[in-house]
Order: structure tokens, then sequence, then C-alpha cells
């Protein structure tokens, strides 16, 4: 007898999600036990008496507690999030909402642009053997330069050329999305076989309607992929591009800010919020691969 949909959802839920909860608790524990370990010699020096006896219920209430602690406990930071989330409008500087938009724009447009040059630089290194040995040597050494060591040079010259704002953030993100497009597309672009690529010239095909019609739907599978991991990278380009210029708005600027007032509890809230951004832009990725491939399998 055939299990009715929902219950086989529920199975195979059941059977994902408990590794990944089994594997969040464990993390969960380890940071709690990090957050006591590391808070409690200030709790010891400046939160509890010294003149009175005190127990370990007493610092393990005060490690947890603290107002700025070493290593914040998960419950800190929640709380720190929703107040942030919920205690101010969307457009105020103290919501993370507005950083996570400021940053997710730059993201965006650095993501864009990457994916952009990376099937240009693809299609043309896949099309001329010249260019295959001038540009790919350069495209893999270009990774090897840290991107902290890029932003302050990109931001001053763009900043020289009268551009500000989102531009220079989402040039850095782009540097970052472009080389997992571009290499990845020209595995994806050299997939089809010899035999393949023989049966469309037989049919008097051009080059570009070989790569519309038989490269690139071969690619697809190389290119998704990618997508994801270029996406995330964009996020940390868009974040490191934020710290130099002492931004006002942006997640990279909400750490830098939580860095000069040592406020390590809005670092975490940041860096929590970030990484929840990341897995957004990861899923959606995920989602339209889901989506392009199966319509792609149906045609």
């Amino acid at each position: 007898m055939k299990k009715p949909a929902w219950r086989a959802s529920w199975q195979r839920l059941r059977l994902q999600g408990a590794p990944v909860l089994v594997v969040l608790l464990a993390v969960l524990l380890l940071w709690y036990g990090g957050a006591w370990a590391m808070n409690a010699p200030g709790a010891i020096e400046r939160v509890l008496p010294s003149d009175q006896p005190w127990t370990w219920q007493d610092l393990l209430r005060a490690t947890l507690s603290m107002e700025r602690p070493v290593l914040p406990a998960p419950h800190q930071v929640a709380a720190d999030l929703w107040a942030s989330l919920t205690g101010w409008p969307i457009d105020s500087p103290r919501n993370l909402l507005f950083h996570v938009a400021v940053t997710g724009e730059s993201t965006l447009w650095g993501f864009v642009m990457g994916t952009a040059l990376g099937l240009l630089l693809a299609v043309v290194i896949v099309h001329s053997r010249t260019l295959d040995r001038a540009l790919l040597p350069w495209i893999v050494a270009s990774q090897t330069v840290p991107v902290l060591a890029i932003a302050p040079i990109v931001l001053v010259i763009l900043g020289s050329l009268g551009l500000s704002g989102v531009a220079p953030k989402a040039v850095i993100a782009m540097y970052l999305c472009f080389f997992p497009v571009t290499v990845a597309m020209v595995q994806g672009l050299r997939s089809p076989q010899r035999i393949e690529t023989e049966m469309l010239y037989t049919y008097a095909a051009s080059r570009w309607q070989a790569l519309w019609l038989l490269r690139l739907p071969a690619a697809l599978p190389y290119l998704f992929p990618a997508l994801r991991v270029g996406i995330a990278a964009g996020l940390v380009g868009a974040m490191v591009a934020e710290l130099p210029t002492g931004a006002q708005a942006g997640l990279g600027a909400r750490l830098l800010t939580g860095s000069y007032y040592g406020n390590t509890v809005q670092i975490w809230s940041a860096l929590v919020m970030s990484a929840l951004l990341g897995l957004t832009l990861t899923a959606a990725v995920a989602a339209a691969e889901r989506l392009v491939l199966r319509n792609r399998s149906q045609g």
C-alpha cells in the first residue's frame, strides 16, 4: 500500500532534519561552554562581589548575563537580534534589516556583474585557444591576492572617478564572484562530447548556434553550483568593502561599530544576520536551479 504524500514528506524531513538538529544542539552546548569558560575571569573580577562568598551557580549566571562579555551566550545574541528587529523602524540604522538591505544591494549588484563577467570570459576562453592560454592563468592568479589588500585600492581608484556608495562595494563583490563562474563555465561549455558538436556542424550550425543550442544547456549543471559559491563570496566581498571606508550602513559597518565600542553582542548579532542573509541568497539560487533544471528536463 502506497504511503500518503504527507507521511512520506514527514519521514523524509525527519531523516534529513535529525542530523541537523543534533549538530545544532552540539554547537549550542559548545557555545554555552565556551561562553562560560571565556567570561568567567571577567565575571569574577568585575561582577561577583570580592568581599562575599559566591557559588558556581552565581558564577554561571554572571558569565551568561555580562553586559560586555568576551563571548556572548546564544540567548544574549538572540535577544539583541529581537530587540534590533522589533524595537526600531526598518529605516533606522539601529535596525539590522536596514543594514541587511544595504549589504544585500551591493551583494546582488556584484553578483550580477560577476556572473556576467564570468560568462563572457568563459565564452571567449572556450572559443579562442589564444585567449585560453593568455587569460586563464591570470584569472587564477587574480584570486591569490587577498581581498583585504585589493579593497582599499579599488575604493580609492573608484572614489577618484566620482564613484561612491554601492558601486565600489559591488565591484569588490564582483571580484570574488566572477572566478567560480568563469572556471565552472569553462568546464561546462567544454563538457559536450565531440560527436555532439560534430553533429551540429553537419547541420551547418554556426559557433553561436552551437553555443546557444548545445554548450549553454550542457553547462547549466556546472553553472548553478558556481553561482551558489559566487553569491556567498560576493556577500563576503561586500562586507569587506564596508570596512576600510568607515561606512555608516551595512553589516560590515555594523561589525566595525561594534568593534569600536567593544560591544561583542552587537558584533555577534551582525555575524548571525550575515549568515542568515548568506543562507537566504544561496537558497534563492538553489530554488532557481531546481526550477531551471526541472523545466530543462521536462523540455
